[in-house]
């Protein structure tokens, strides 16, 4: 469906579905089996009193990109659910932001609980935050 509608339209659909994402205003900008990425504009809504993004609008890029790419990961019929998150804030966030899961060395193939790590970086590629999400997959 993602390259049927392109990403912003995908985007706005993945929002639909779970409307708290729409508080980042997300472009799923790539998706495929063991990878998405996610864009997060800078806005004032989504900043802290220091003026940088916020902590918990980083989490919710991760478990977006987390969740989208475990989506397309798993086998058809299969369904999951995050079970936990651990976060490490590297640097201070005052552009917007891309949030990459990487997925690709996860067997997707088997049920159980999967680590899929989510890198964010500014706009000038540093690294400004790392979540590790733990999706429970669970087999048709």
């Amino acid at each position: 469906m993602f390259t049927s509608v392109g990403p912003e339209k995908f985007s706005q659909l993945a929002c639909q579905m779970a409307p708290y994402f729409s508080t980042i205003n997300p472009l799923i900008s790539e998706l495929r089996a063991g990878y998405s990425q996610v864009q997060v504009p800078f806005r004032r809504e989504i900043t802290n009193h220091l003026g940088t993004v916020h902590a918990i609008a980083l989490c919710n890029a991760a478990e977006l990109a987390a969740g989208v790419m475990t989506d397309v990961s798993i086998p058809a019929g299969a369904r999951w659910i995050p079970k936990g998150m651990t976060v490490e804030y590297l640097a201070k966030a005052k552009t917007g932001v891309n949030a990459v899961a990487d997925g690709s060395a996860v067997d997707w193939s088997t049920a159980g609980d999967k680590i899929v790590v989510v890198d964010i970086r500014d706009e000038e590629g540093v690294q400004v935050f790392t979540a590790r999400i733990t999706m429970n997959v669970k087999l048709a």
